[in-house]
């Protein structure tokens, strides 16, 4: 790799001695982590390639392209270090959709793409800004999550994984749309592997985590404490390498249904694979497709395949060998991982094919020795039993909400040490990376032999434990309290006796929370779109929608919890969900899909947005004539969410007092009429013997 673009490969430490050389340092980690997504676009060699969707489960490359630079653009915005937009119009478009989660966009007839050009020439004004930025924000030592250099890290590191992820988008293109690249040239060296062999792991008690204090930018996955017990185990010595998947192939593996559990079966019956996905026949010869070419399959290079693929390969391999194989555990990983001394970035030298420190693709097997085991880290990722979880002390950080949490659902699968792209947190010991046990990355697998139960490994709740969501969804789905009804079903009951529909197709409910509202408004109208800026919230909904259960925890006092589960089937809502479309999305820069409704729902949101105004002002654009607007708010307006410059009301205005029902009618009187103002009382359980006892004000306006 060209040495000017792996300068960026490495993530930043944290402290220092001097705050003008760490922000030289952040500047640097910047613009060349840029200058090498970029370089990895330049393979691409015609626009018409950026636009195709060689895999179906993502979006095409034009939206990762401008993904990664919107990115820091609403994450600055969101924490208030930047005060306007580059341009609203792509901040929306390029925000989310990078994985098949419920609430993501893929549906390419929502989107009208820009060119290629377009999107540089945003890359370029999203470039100038950064270093701006960098140049004039505070810097302190050692960089702390609340400072702006860890969001500029966090848009870094950010990049980085993009860079991975594209890089294997990039490789389903067709071969006439890639070009080779001097900066991207790949491992030559092929042959036949030495047979693998499994070698003895003592096992121990093994802390996980990474702490407060650690001196690298982390993931909110990575921090907290668990500890597991892990028990003697054997493990393979070498990856799983083409040769040896090989075998599998050839005794029909993908045909016999026994080696596949029922997730594997379905996979299997939809895409009717027959071997890897980077493998091709062609006439009775083997081929690999990398990057940029096809080669003859190298046998001694790691298969690359996905989770599913991954497992039954160990069912076969263990009735083959009448032994308890499998995939190992994250905690298991962590026991090989001890054998390589430090961690990045403080190597000397990387020690496997990792951080684009050797080649843009895999390598033998047998190339990076670490104390009898090879490819400990580096040359593909591995594939593990673990689903992720959080850690015991786990929070997400306010910023970026919606990294981790959307994973935690049983069924993402965590993938440890790294590929040969990986770079920056990527490679360090901590990273916990997750993705669907159907995906593919530059992702292979060791196996191991034990006889213990990967579950005792694992911290997967079964439980929703976080304090803040579960707090709504009693609120939305849980007892009453004090004699006081529901708030979201009292509140769509109160605005339905005071309108006059005439059309009930379409309705939206924005700032939906975890979706008690939506389901309410589902009783009345075909077709409901639930939006809320929080992933944490949305995922809740979705979950209740596909499971047709939640279950969580709430307080009584102290450390002691109650359990509690609720169900579609206890609120008559089986069939209303079926017309519910729950997704995330922020209130003040809606896609322009989300418009043509009868009834527009915005329940305590409006005290809670940056620019309430340019909410209110636009509204109108998304509802039909004769459709309705209604506004529910406690008024509780806090500098924290709303700069007081942009209080609709709750100040004085010539020094007279201005309401915020003041602030709404001088707002929406251009375009609505007020048909009704009513008190609507909530109570909020925070503890057995401690509640949020408010009043929010319903205002219900007529679209003239």
């Amino acid at each position: 790799m060209n040495n000017k673009l792996t300068k960026a490969t490495r993530t930043l430490l944290l402290s220092g001695d001097s705050e003008d050389s760490k922000r030289q340092e952040l500047k640097e980690a910047f613009n060349h982590t840029w200058a090498l997504y970029e370089s990895l676009f330049e393979l691409i060699n015609n626009e018409t390639a950026y636009f195709s969707k060689p895999e179906p489960l993502r979006h095409p490359l034009i939206f990762y392209f401008g993904h990664t630079a919107v990115f820091y653009v609403n994450k600055l915005k969101l924490g208030k270090y930047i005060d306007s937009r580059i341009n609203k119009h792509f901040e929306s478009m390029f925000a989310i959709g990078v994985d098949e989660m419920s609430w993501d966009d893929l549906d390419d007839t929502h989107y009208h793409w820009p060119s290629v050009s377009e999107v540089k020439a945003y890359r370029h004004d999203v470039n100038r800004l950064l270093n701006t930025v960098i140049d004039d924000m505070p810097i302190t030592l050692p960089i702390a999550q609340t400072d702006p250099g860890w969001i500029i890290l966090m848009g870094v590191e950010h990049e980085r994984i993009h860079l991975e992820t594209s890089s294997v988008i990039i490789r389903q293109l067709p071969l006439c749309d890639v070009t080779p690249h001097p900066d991207w040239q790949p491992c030559r060296d092929v042959g036949v592997p030495a047979a693998n062999q499994l070698l003895t792991v003592g096992g121990d008690t093994i802390t996980l985590g990474k702490h407060e204090e650690d001196d690298t930018f982390g993931w909110d996955n990575e921090f907290g404490q668990q500890s597991f017990k892990v028990h003697d185990f054997k493990a393979s010595k070498y990856l799983v390498s083409n040769q040896e998947f090989m075998a599998f192939v050839a005794d029909e593996g993908y045909r016999k249904l026994r080696y596949w559990n029922d997730e594997g079966k379905a996979w299997i019956k939809f895409t009717q694979a027959t071997m890897p996905r980077f493998w091709l026949k062609q006439n009775d010869q083997w081929l690999q497709r990398n990057l940029t070419e096809e080669i003859p399959l190298p046998l001694n290079w790691p298969v690359e395949v996905n989770q599913l693929e991954a497992k039954a390969f160990c069912n076969w391999k263990a009735e083959q060998q009448q032994a308890n194989i499998r995939l190992l555990t994250e905690a298991e990983w962590y026991l090989l991982r001890s054998n390589i001394e430090g961690d990045s970035p403080n190597w000397p030298e990387a020690p496997g094919n990792i951080e684009l420190g050797y080649y843009a693709s895999s390598c033998p097997i047998d190339r990076f020795d670490h104390e009898g085991f090879c490819d400990i880290v580096g040359n593909v990722w591995q594939w593990t039993e673990t689903a992720i979880d959080g850690f015991l002390g786990f929070k997400v950080h306010p910023l970026y909400d919606d990294f981790s949490t959307p994973t935690f659902d049983g069924k993402h699968n965590l993938i440890k040490g790294g590929s040969w792209i990986s770079t920056g947190n990527e490679s360090t010991l901590s990273s916990r990376y997750a993705f669907r046990r159907h995906f593919y990355q530059h992702a292979g697998f060791r196996y191991v032999e034990s006889h213990q139960d990967p579950a005792s490994m694992t911290s997967l709740n079964i439980y929703e434990t976080d304090e803040l969501i579960s707090q709504y969804l009693e609120f939305h789905y849980g007892d009453e309290y004090f004699a006081v009804p529901n708030f979201c079903v009292n509140g769509i009951k109160q605005c339905l006796n005071e309108i006059q529909l005439s059309h009930t197709t379409k309705a939206l409910d924005i700032g939906c929370s975890v979706g008690r509202a939506s389901f309410e408004l589902a009783k009345t109208f075909d077709h409901v779109d639930g939006i809320d800026f929080s992933a944490r919230f949305i995922q809740q909904a979705c979950n209740l929608t596909e499971h047709g259960e939640k279950r969580y925890t709430i307080r009584t006092e102290g450390d002691l919890v109650e359990f509690k589960s609720i169900t579609l089937a206890q609120f008559s809502y089986i069939e209303d969900a079926k017309k519910i479309n729950f997704i995330q999305g922020d209130a003040c820069n809606l896609k322009p899909q989300f418009s043509g409704y009868d009834l527009v729902y915005a329940s305590n949101l409006i005290d809670r947005l940056g620019d309430p105004k340019a909410f209110l002002s636009t509204i109108h654009q998304r509802i039909n004539d004769g459709g309705y607007l209604v506004i529910t708010s406690p008024y509780t307006w806090l500098e924290e969410y709303t700069t007081k410059a942009n209080w609709l009301g709750g100040i004085k205005v010539h020094g007279e007092n201005f309401t915020t029902l003041d602030g709404l009618t001088e707002t929406l009187i251009p375009h609505f009429e007020l048909i009704a103002v009513k008190e609507i009382p909530l109570v909020i359980r925070e503890t057995k013997r401690k509640f949020q006892h408010s009043v929010s004000e319903m205002t219900i306006w007529r679209k003239r």
